[in-house]
């Protein structure tokens, strides 16, 4: 653990999910690649696109509705349903997108956590309230952590991705003590870290998906603290 700022006692700690307790990267590539396998046989027009395509249906999406760039699940709904649009009649349009959202969002909820994380996670709902904050939208009954956790947020059209405030503020809205005894632990040293000490919470960062050196990473302030390992938060409280 390396210190960057005097902590102050922690009440509540908030998490982020991807990349900061398992490393999202290929659980969501397998995902794309399931879905790819589900629309080859039910609809090969969409499955022939490109990832080009996808990405320019995405983008239009997103300029027509710039709130859609905080929703994963919405965005991914939106799309499919422009990608099926050519070969469906609009009363089989919404049921097929459906079919194909559901069927991807299953695969990317695919996965176990390690069980160090399991004990981790358990050992310190016994000891202080954990708030899940989160800009995807992983399923937390599906990957067995829902338990864990008092509250969920995921980013949305009406929540905003990290770093905005609305996310962190959310879970403050939940929780009985000041900001200042918050400790929020993630990944991304500008959507978590950045965005954590702008709503006036202690921060921890770490990152499952890759190794933490610090002069690599795209960042303007420090965090609180930099963890080794998760299991570290243990001292903390």
């Amino acid at each position: 653990m390396k210190i960057y700022r005097p902590l102050k006692p922690i009440k509540a700690m908030t998490f982020d999910l991807d990349d900061t307790l398992y490393d999202n990267g290929p659980i969501i590539r397998a995902a794309e690649a399931a879905l790819n396998v589900h629309l080859k046989k039910h609809h090969p027009a969409a499955a022939n696109l490109a990832p080009a395509d996808w990405k320019k249906i995405k983008a239009d999406l997103i300029k027509a509705n710039p709130a859609l760039a905080s929703d994963m699940g919405q965005l991914r709904m939106q799309s499919l349903l422009t990608a099926l649009s050519d070969e469906l009649a609009e009363h089989d349009l919404e049921t097929a997108a459906k079919a194909c959202f559901d069927y991807f969002y299953d695969k990317r909820s695919d996965f176990e956590i390690e069980q160090n994380i399991h004990a981790l996670l358990a050992e310190l709902a016994q000891k202080i309230p954990l708030i899940a904050i989160t800009n995807g939208n992983v399923d937390p009954d599906k990957v067995g952590i829902a338990d864990y956790f008092t509250h969920f947020f995921h980013a949305s059209v009406d929540l905003p991705m990290k770093p905005a405030p609305a996310l962190f503020e959310a879970a403050m809205e939940k929780l009985t003590c000041s900001p200042e005894h918050i400790l929020h632990i993630g990944d991304n040293l500008i959507k978590d870290v950045q965005g954590a000490i702008n709503a006036g919470m202690q921060t921890a960062w770490y990152a499952h998906d890759r190794g933490m050196i610090m002069r690599q990473e795209k960042a303007t302030v420090l965090p609180s603290i930099e963890l080794h390992s998760l299991d570290e938060l243990l001292l903390l409280v």
